[in-house]
């Protein structure tokens, strides 16, 4: 897949889901990897299952695009990590949470990336940063830490661990 690029007269919307169009085909080649019979298996009794760290890799973006949409946003403070019953199951919601994030990520102008969003639990105030700066840190750098937690989980199964920015032990980057 080519890369998608933002110009300079890109919105923030723009420029955000361009490096999502990036990186989402990405993950789902790390998705793929992971066997179904291994959906079970956890590195550590504090871990989560390979199944519920895939799915959390897979609905991250469309969770983060989909809470932000609310302003001030309520949160339990409670996260669930449901524990898929199959592979399909991991791909499909990573497939459908790309067309979400596709429809709703560019409906933020840059008035609305810029104000200040709330994360409320309750009456108590968890967040108050600019919507970009939650989308930066949360749906981005949130989702990259899962993915390299994921490439421990898949080296841990002796999978072939794929390339993302750069080479992996297992296989060049993509545009090589």
């Amino acid at each position: 897949m080519p890369a998608v690029e933002a110009d300079s007269a890109s919105s923030i919307a723009q420029i955000l889901l361009a490096e999502f169009e990036n990186q989402a085909p990405v993950t789902r080649r790390f998705l793929e990897r992971l066997p179904e019979d291994k959906l079970s298996w956890k590195p550590h009794e504090k871990s989560m299952t390979a199944g519920q760290l895939a799915y959390h890799l897979a609905t991250t973006p469309v969770g983060i695009v989909r809470l932000v949409q609310n302003n001030p946003a309520q949160t339990s403070g409670r996260f669930s990590f449901p524990q898929p019953a199959t592979l399909a199951e991991v791909l499909q919601a990573h497939d459908e949470g790309v067309t979400m994030v596709r429809e709703i990520l560019p409906s933020f102008d840059d008035t609305a990336m810029k104000e200040n969003w709330r994360l409320m639990a309750g009456e108590k105030e968890r967040m108050n940063a600019p919507r970009v700066g939650f989308i930066r840190h949360i749906m981005f750098n949130h989702w990259y830490q899962h993915r390299g937690q994921f490439s421990v989980y898949l080296r841990l199964l002796n999978i072939a661990v794929p390339a993302s920015w750069g080479p992996s032990a297992d296989e060049p980057p993509s545009a090589m």
